[in-house]
């Protein structure tokens, strides 16, 4: 599964690029892009356990970008 997510209050290209990193080292993501131009993340995950994964990518952002939220829609 891919999918798309907005990103609020992400602050530098390079933070976007160690959140980048960090959710490709997390089991089961195929692979993932952050852009800092267009505030955005691309998830590819695992169908089954994309919620398990997500709620990994958003603990792992949290500690690279505290103030950054995903909208998770």
């Amino acid at each position: 599964m891919k999918k798309t997510f907005k990103l609020i209050d992400l602050d530098c290209a390079n933070c976007a690029a160690k959140m980048e990193t960090a959710i490709k080292k997390i089991d089961g993501v195929s692979g993932a892009t952050v852009s800092f131009l267009t505030q955005k993340m691309t998830i590819e995950a695992d169908d089954v356990r994309f919620e398990e994964i997500m709620r990994q990518v958003v603990k792992a952002c949290k500690k690279v970008e505290p103030d950054c939220e995903i909208v998770l829609k």
